[in-house]
């Protein structure tokens, strides 16, 4: 420990570092980790102490699928209520998907626009993914010299005009100049030809949504995926994951030695399309929830390494456009506020620790995305937070959740895990569900 450069001395029973969880104190220096050392370390003079007993200190959480829809969807979602809603959660870094604002995140004058808007918001660091759709190759580069953290491409009807998806030639297309500078690519694994040749019912039948999006929709285009990669070596990263029938071909492409990565989401590991009530549209995303077999079959994945990481994918809209028709019914669950305690209400059932929980829902997000100074309560990283009692439970009521839409599928579900609070950089940002006024950052990649 430095010593007088200490300012904050956080302790607990239960420490998660990157080499198990421990008693420890974290000794935090001008908003850094200045070093983990034990339990009863003697605190330095003049340097704040706290002592969370046996409530459990984790890193903040790194979520590098969230929809903000800010601005010109703003209805939809905005920086300040999905950030409100994260750092809540737990979650202390979020990147924002391209799409669904407007602009779009497709050039640099795009980006430009959402990060000022986003500056005086954001409660918790933010960065930006870029999009790849087909008219914008040229401005890839300009993009990621700007800061965005890679892309983001649909292969199949995004919902939105503005953001159109990518046929195959645009892909390899697509794909070629970004691995040309080292970047990285991230998918909307769906095949349109699949999806066009399924059978499409309106209605409030789940079981007619489900039938119009099939795995072999995702198998398949993750099949594409792999070989484009492959041939070009280039660096993927497979969305939201649903289908379990893609991770045979998916651990055999990380064998052979395929630059390529995979996330699924609290909704496909918590939730089954058995349960899923007629009409119940705050249940429908793309792609969907499937089956309690195809979900142990995810948690598999994720055991053995094949699925990286678990990410939000919160993509929220008005309550107008969630119509009890699943054909056309705005397709998105919000679960920021919420991802940590679904995600560890089903993981303690199956056997996992929340060691386990935060390599999937801080490391590896911030891995995949760059983010070297977060994912990790370890010396040199950002002082960021959670304070977890594990064994707590609470029954989530929509009117208290804090993203700007309050509809969700979690609504009446009991869920094991409470956030005491939540701390960036130092900072107490969250206590006891209280949010404090605005301090997170815009992150970009070449910084």
């Amino acid at each position: 420990m430095s010593g007088a450069d200490v300012n904050l001395v956080l302790r607990s029973t239960r420490v998660v570092t990157p080499d198990g969880t421990r008693p420890a104190a974290v000794a935090v220096a001008d908003g850094r980790i200045d070093a983990v050392l034990s339990y009863d370390t003697e605190v330095p003079a003049g340097a704040r102490s706290e002592d969370f007993g046996d409530d459990v200190l984790l890193p903040g959480l790194v979520d590098t699928h969230v929809h903000v829809n800010d601005p010109g969807r703003t209805e939809w979602e905005g920086f300040w209520t999905a950030t409100r809603a994260a750092a809540a959660g737990g979650i202390t870094t979020l990147l924002d998907m391209p799409l669904n604002s407007l602009p779009p995140t497709t050039t640099v004058g795009h980006l430009r626009t959402k990060q000022q808007v986003a500056a005086p918001k954001a409660h918790i660091d933010t960065g930006f993914w870029g999009g790849a759709i087909p008219s914008n190759v040229k401005d890839l580069r300009p993009l990621y010299e700007a800061g965005v953290f890679g892309f983001k491409c649909f292969l199949s009807p995004s919902g939105v005009d503005e953001f159109p998806e990518l046929d195959q030639e645009q892909l390899a297309r697509s794909m070629a100049e970004i691995a040309g500078f080292g970047g990285l690519l991230i998918v909307h694994a769906e095949d349109p030809r699949h999806l066009a040749s399924a059978p499409q019912r309106s209605g409030p039948a789940y079981a007619d949504f489900l039938a119009s999006r099939p795995r072999d929709a995702e198998n398949t285009a993750i099949e594409g995926l792999i070989a484009h990669a492959r041939r070009l070596n280039a660096r993927v990263h497979v969305l939201h994951l649903s289908s379990s029938d893609a991770l045979p071909v998916i651990a055999a492409a990380k064998r052979e030695g395929v630059r390529i990565t995979v996330e699924s989401c609290p909704h496909f590991l918590t939730l089954t399309a058995e349960e899923v009530p007629d009409g119940a549209t705050e249940f429908k995303c793309c792609p969907p929830i499937r089956e309690a077999a195809n979900q142990d079959a995810l948690w598999d994945g994720l055991a053995d390494g094949t699925i990286d990481c678990i990410v939000s994918d919160h993509s929220p809209c008005t309550t107008d456009l969630k119509t009890p028709d699943f054909a056309s019914a705005w397709g998105g669950i919000s679960s920021l506020q919420l991802g940590l305690p679904a995600i560890w209400t089903e993981a303690r059932k199956r056997g996992h620790s929340l060691d386990d929980v935060v390599r999937w829902m801080s490391a590896a997000p911030a891995e995949l995305a760059g983010l070297t100074r977060k994912g990790a309560i370890a010396a040199g990283r950002d002082a960021d937070f959670a304070v977890l009692a594990p064994d707590e439970s609470f029954t989530v009521d929509p009117a208290e959740l804090f993203h700007r839409n309050q509809v969700t599928a979690y609504a009446g579900r009991t869920l094991h895990g409470v956030v005491r609070s939540t701390w960036l950089r130092g900072a107490r940002i969250v206590a006891d569900g209280t949010v404090a006024e605005p301090t997170g950052r815009l992150l970009e990649r070449n910084h």
